[in-house]
């Protein structure tokens, strides 16, 4: 499971009709095949063809049908009678066609010929085409009907009312898809018809191509899933969609401005590494007269006193700076457009980056962070809380009315990059108005006085919640039901006082002496470090200086590694015993501060990487403080991106598998109170990538939760079914086309599995541990080298090692991670979590780092930094903070506008499956803030996604659409208002 999502299944099949085709050309199909042989069928296995196999599945469920198996015949026993199975290669090698005997019962056999086209296609069967029958064979019964009346009677049984066009018209595109002659209008797409989401995501783009028929989403085939239903559904959905009162989702999204050209890139490039250059100066010339101040110091407490006068100093000026230039530069934030690459977006992109690497940041959830953003410009209330990390920019242009809360991991940045211009507006909260986790607010948005929106939601552009009422999905809609919240407690300005002093008393006289000092104690107990401070020879060419510098960063990695293991282990389990699960406390008291210990300490990235997709995150999790007694191991039961409030109240049940991104919130906050209560997801779950699960969730046994679906918080328990979007609905848990495949192992098989996995995966994670002890090492070089430079070049040195730093740290993880890819590229991929195809791409998501991409979010040098992990990027693509999971596997086309928090993921796993597929986005498209796309996706030139949308695998969007929602369909650009807020 990797950086990041899975959930889905299927295989993408190419379009057309006629017979089969095998991707790939026939002697790759046949190196996918092996020889089997069926001890209870007829036929030879290897025989005429001989390069067949038997499904593996087919044959552990005990039912002989080949799936491959050239010039083969295969029988089952059927009513009395026995149904064969003949598959034959044409003579033209155009791919391969079968045909079912006349022996054929109507009920019970006609969904087994539909497995066989199901298992042809996952074997690389693209297109398959059903011969006429041959005739009975010898001593069979031949008393069946010749055809089977639910096939038979599909072309008659159309309606014969106003929606028959419109159901022969779906029927025969479905049949297209799905590569059959036709389809029955009454079966079911996923429980009959063994299809999946990617299967009816092609169904749906081919939908959308045939002008005589009315748009299909894929919300609408889940909520309708027969042909027949979904004719009726779509038929009654027709009529124009009227002015929504909740506004547009964006007046301004179909007009662009001139693109800055090259000049203006290079220029703006230029002026981006120049500024970085003058800061890294800045910063280092400060430092060394620090240190070279506190250095002079006579004593421990001298030298202390130093070091708190000079963290002061250096404090107060790292947090008053961003503050100052965002005066100096911007001014005060108005509702505007920027273009991209130009003067006023290099003076943006200092502000924003100045911004969001305040120190200040750190205290996201204080009154501090509050102060901090009220300095900035923004309107603030009494009582208001910013628990987000994710900083606004346009902050003249937000507005919190008092006590008004915002939750952790969501976007409400004041602005937006969309067709080559920066696009900024007001966000605005009313009185005890509250945004729940995970929720994005575009620009132009507002909620009224105690108005709510849900967790996983969005606020699209022009939408606005009125008072007293509570939203939910994405875009947002009004809710059912009530969003419950934690009662208020007592928490007045006193406390909020008290706090705020408290935390700044910890970061100036412990935290930041420490920080400070022990760059000094380091070099007081490493000599060999501190000789390259002494005049002399240089010491950088001796060996032995080399040996103890690769001893050293050893024993910072290799001891401090258990060391903290221990620590977690220990420390946090006794602060959270001062917790009591289900009682309401008062923000920013002792057990507050309780509570923040706990989840800053058992949040440990680095080790969460370290463990995870592999058994060993199992006993992580538990010596965190997980529930994790009855799990059933796997290999995969949690990815490598796991984060919680608390782990100690978190539990997961046996048999069930999470995805990367999972964010246990199982705690919940107002403007004044916190209350910490159980987590519990139940058993046989499988969830898929960045799901932010309440502890109010209403999920039970045997759930598939999709990728960013919102967890559902009201109503019954959901169980046996699979639920996807915001706000979610019901889907089948699997399908046919998933369960019998051949990737569940049992038995000796999944032991013996298993045990290979967990071989491959501990070589990973040393492998993982080697390199960072290469980059441990390799920056220890870099510093030393300043450092002897130092004595002769002074500050500049310093300045310099600095941006090697970041030069080195860039250049070494793109060599690794081109070195893991050298022999075993990402390419598309259908397999078990048991095959060593996925363990290989589980290294792939391990070993390398992304953290250095950050720092250059929103310059031209991070489309070159793709560009040398692999990815077909196209230029003066603007890339404000999006993730690629598979650099290889993705394309981006020319003057693409990627907003912060997007991501496109290549993969995506559900259960045992994975499945991998490549992404294409063509020229000049949007992805908005937050917004997710799948594998196997291609979006057409200059196409619009609006922020916080799920679009999910397979799906088509055609050139210059706007798509929207959670999933994902078409919105109309003429009306310019959201299709499901008037819905």
């Amino acid at each position: 499971m990797g950086a990041s999502s899975r959930t889905g299944a299927g295989a993408q099949e190419s379009g057309g009709n006629g017979v089969a085709e095998r991707g790939g050309g026939r002697e790759a199909a046949r190196a996918e095949l092996r020889p089997a042989r069926d001890s209870e069928g007829s036929g030879d296995i290897g025989g005429p063809g001989g390069w067949g196999r038997l499904d593996e599945a087919v044959r552990r469920d005990r039912v002989p049908v080949g799936t491959g198996v050239l010039g083969g015949r295969f029988e089952r026993p059927c009513h009395g009678g026995r149904l064969h199975l003949a598959l034959a290669e044409p003579n033209d090698g155009a791919g391969v066609s079968f045909s079912a005997g006349a022996n054929f019962d109507a009920v019970c056999d006609e969904r087994w010929v539909e497995s066989v086209h199901v298992r042809l296609m996952h074997i690389g069967v693209r297109r398959v085409h059903t011969l006429p029958r041959e005739p009975p064979m010898t001593g069979m019964q031949t008393d069946v009907p010749s055809s089977p009346p639910e096939r038979a009677s599909a072309q008659s049984s159309f309606s014969t009312g106003s929606n028959a066009d419109t159901e022969v018209a779906l029927a025969a595109v479905l049949a297209e898809v799905m590569h059959r002659d036709q389809v029955a209008v009454d079966s079911d797409f996923f429980r009959d018809l063994g299809a999946d989401s990617l299967v009816m995501a092609h169904f749906c783009a081919r939908v959308r191509k045939r002008s005589d028929l009315p748009q299909v989403s894929m919300r609408d085939v889940y909520a309708h899933s027969t042909v027949r239903d979904l004719a009726l559904a779509v038929e009654a959905a027709t009529p124009p969609v009227s002015d929504s009162p909740h506004g547009a989702l964006a007046a301004s999204s179909a007009a662009t401005a001139a693109p800055s050209g090259r000049t203006g890139y290079v220029l703006c490039g230029a002026m981006q590494l120049l500024s970085f250059l003058l800061y890294s100066c800045g910063v280092a010339f400060a430092g060394v007269r620090g240190y070279e101040w506190i250095s002079a110091g006579s004593g421990v407490l001298d030298v202390y006193l130093r070091s708190v006068a000079f963290g002061g100093i250096a404090f107060v000026g790292l947090c008053a700076t961003p503050v100052l230039v965002k005066w100096l530069l911007i001014g005060r934030w108005k509702p505007r457009r920027i273009r991209i690459w130009s003067a006023a977006y290099f003076r943006l992109w200092v502000v924003k980056t100045l911004v969001r690497s305040n120190p200040l940041v750190l205290f996201a959830g204080s009154p501090l962070y509050t102060l901090y953003l009220r300095a900035l410009g923004a309107r603030i209330g009494a009582g208001a809380a910013v628990f987000s990390r994710h900083v606004p920019l346009c902050t003249d242009l937000l507005s919190l009315g008092d006590f008004s809360v915002i939750r952790k991991d969501c976007y409400f940045t004041g602005y937006r990059a969309r067709g080559g211009v920066i696009e900024t507006g007001a966000v605005t909260l009313g009185r005890n108005a509250l945004v729940a986790e995970a929720s994005v607010l575009d620009i132009g948005t507002s909620l009224g006085d105690g108005a709510r929106l849900a967790h996983a939601s969005a606020l699209h552009s022009g939408q606005a919640i009125p008072a007293e009422e509570h939203w939910h999905g994405s875009p947002a809609r009004r809710a059912d039901g009530e969003y419950p919240v934690v009662e208020a407690a007592s928490c007045g300005p006193l406390r909020r006082s008290l706090h705020s002093v408290t935390q700044l008393l910890m970061a100036l006289l412990v935290y930041l002496p420490l920080a400070v000092g022990g760059v000094g104690l380091l070099l007081a107990e490493a000599p060999q470090l501190s000789a390259v401070l002494e005049p002399g020879p240089s010491v950088l060419t001796t060996w032995v200086f080399y040996r103890d510098a690769l001893l050293i960063s050893f024993v910072l990695l290799f001891a401090v590694l258990p060391l903290g293991l221990v620590v977690l282990a220990t420390f946090p389990r006794l602060l959270a015993g001062m917790l009591v699960p289900g009682r309401v406390y008062p923000l920013y008291g002792f057990h507050y501060g309780v509570h923040r210990a706990v989840m800053l300490l058992t949040n440990r990235p680095f080790l969460t990487r370290l463990f995870g997709d592999s058994s060993a995150v199992v006993p992580y999790l538990r010596l965190l403080g997980y529930d994790l007694s009855r799990v059933q191991q796997t290999g995969s039961n949690f990815g490598t991106e796991v984060k919680h409030e608390t782990p100690y109240l978190s539990a997961v049940g046996t048999g069930t598998m999470v995805a990367d991104g999972l964010s246990v919130n199982n705690a919940e906050y107002s403007s004044t109170s916190f209350r910490v209560s159980r987590t519990a997801i139940g058993a046989r779950n499988f969830l898929g990538n960045r799901i932010a699960y309440p502890s109010r969730g209403r999920t039970g046994d045997n759930c598939l939760l999709a990728t960013k679906v919102m967890v559902p918080v009201n109503g019954r328990i959901r169980k046996d079914v699979g639920l996807l979007g915001s706000p979610s609905f019901e889907i089948p848990r699997s399908v046919q086309r998933d369960s019998g495949v051949g990737l569940e192992l049992t038995g000796d098989e999944l032991r013996a599995g298993l045990a290979a996995k967990n071989r491959h995966n501990a070589r990973t994670m040393g492998l993982y541990l080697l390199v960072r002890w290469g980059y441990a090492f390799l920056v220890t070089l870099v510093v030393s080298a300043s450092a002897e430079l130092y004595t002769s070049a002074g500050a500049v040195a310093v300045a310099l090692g600095n941006v090697l730093v970041l030069l080195v740290s860039t250049a070494y993880f793109v060599f690794v991670e081109r070195a893991v890819t050298f022999f075993h590229p990402p390419a598309p991929l259908f397999c078990s979590i048991y095959d060593l195809r996925f363990w290989r791409r589980e290294r792939f998501w391990k070993v390398p780092s992304e953290l250095f991409l950050k720092a250059f979010d929103g310059t031209p040098f991070k489309g070159l930094i793709w560009r040398s992990l692999g990815v077909r990027i196209g230029r003066r693509v603007f890339d404000d903070g999006c993730y690629l999971t598979e650099r290889t596997m993705a394309s981006i086309g020319d003057g693409c506008t990627l907003n912060t928090g997007s991501v496109v993921q290549c993969h995506s796993q559900e259960d045992g499956a994975f499945k991998s597929d490549r992404s294409t986005i063509g020229a000049d498209c949007t992805l908005g803030v937050g917004a997710f796309v799948h594998y196997g996706v291609t979006i057409g030139d200059g196409a619009v996604l609006a922020p916080d949308s799920f679009l999910m695998k397979g799906e088509s969007v055609p050139a210059n659409a706007l798509w929207g929602g959670n999933p994902a369909h078409q919105i109309a650009r003429a009306t310019a208002r959201s299709e499901e807020a008037t819905r």
